[in-house]
């Protein structure tokens, strides 16, 4: 059985699942632009190896994007990212 769900229905019920320190993550990269992770870490007021495992799974849901630049790994938002963050805003 096939069952249709809109995409915003899908990011509100992965909002339930993300880890509360998510949506400060996301929040800072859309008012800061695109980070280093330790950067990030500090910004956001997570802890290193909590934000490796919320940036993955925001990376999986598209909301973020990473790119290398030399050893470091950058982050930043989609705009799928801001739609998201919109939307859990408005409830």
């Amino acid at each position: 059985m096939l069952f249709t769900t809109s995409l915003a229905d899908f990011l509100r019920k992965a909002n339930e699942r993300l880890p509360e320190e998510a949506e400060r993550v996301l929040q800072t990269l859309l008012e800061q632009g695109k980070m280093n992770k330790e950067d990030l870490s500090l910004m956001a007021r997570v802890k290193r190896a909590v934000l490796d495992h919320i940036i993955m799974q925001l990376y999986a849901l598209g909301l973020v994007e990473i790119i290398s630049e030399g050893k470091s790994k950058i982050c930043s938002a989609t705009n799928l990212g801001n739609e998201f963050v919109n939307l859990v805003k408005a409830g």
